[in-house]
């Protein structure tokens, strides 16, 4: 699968709509919305709410706290960052939202979340002791604890922005090891490296990045072919 991420900090509730138009004609799979600053509950529902008015994909909230939590996604990532240094990052911020969650009756989606070199924004706002590219054996014990603590999905994330993606051998190796659904993000900036990270064992590629150029559509259906094409 693919699925495109907007931030709903990085441009206009009408360019996000219409980017989530532009994703669903490239065919991408489902909409991630979130990010690691500047989320408040006023631009996140509205992000959302123009999306879903603009296409017909799944919106699955990808939350940076308890501050604010989309009232009308199809689903929200119950995500515990686990090489955090800040315990708040790992459950506390869940212990928060958790109840929120509840009463809203949004569908959860439990995912441990890992931090790999460089970890750009989201390792810096997270406080996260990130792996090392080179670290292969402690990106697998961090996804087999995840897979363990009974979480549903694992996700390899080197940060919106990255110069260089997750490896494509840590890719390989974690998927050689867990049994549930492997996401990879950051620096997935063109066909050749979705193609890569895909071939190594992602079954979701995340890109965000790319589509903040308001003249992406070309380039992400050739990225999105670039997965379908890989398996």
């Amino acid at each position: 699968m693919h699925m495109t991420l907007v931030d709903p900090a990085k441009q206009s509730v009408d360019v996000a709509g219409e980017i989530a138009s532009k994703a669903q004609a490239a065919e991408s799979d489902a909409i991630m919305v979130g990010g690691s600053t500047g989320i408040t509950q006023e631009n996140l529902d509205q992000t959302v709410d123009e999306m879903k008015a603009r296409c017909s994909l799944p919106v699955i909230h990808f939350p940076s706290g308890a501050n604010a939590i989309a009232l009308r996604c199809d689903a929200i990532y119950f995500m515990s960052m686990l090489n955090s240094r800040n315990p708040r990052n790992i459950t506390g911020e869940h212990s928060r939202g958790a109840p929120v969650i509840r009463r809203l009756g949004l569908e959860t989606l439990s995912m441990g979340y890992i931090v790999v070199e460089p970890g750009m924004k989201v390792g810096e706002v997270g406080e996260a002791d990130v792996v090392r590219r080179d670290d292969t054996e402690r990106a697998l014990g961090y996804a087999l604890a995840a897979e363990y603590l009974g979480m549903s999905m694992v996700y390899l994330e080197a940060g919106s922005g990255a110069p260089s993606p997750v490896p494509s051998a840590m890719i390989s190796a974690v998927k050689g090891i867990i049994g549930v659904p492997l996401i990879v993000g950051g620096g997935i900036t063109d066909p050749d490296r979705a193609r890569d990270a895909a071939t190594a064992g992602a079954d979701i590629i995340v890109t965000g990045t790319l589509v903040e150029d308001g003249d992406f559509e070309e380039s992400l259906r050739a990225l999105v072919q670039a997965v379908r094409d890989s398996k």
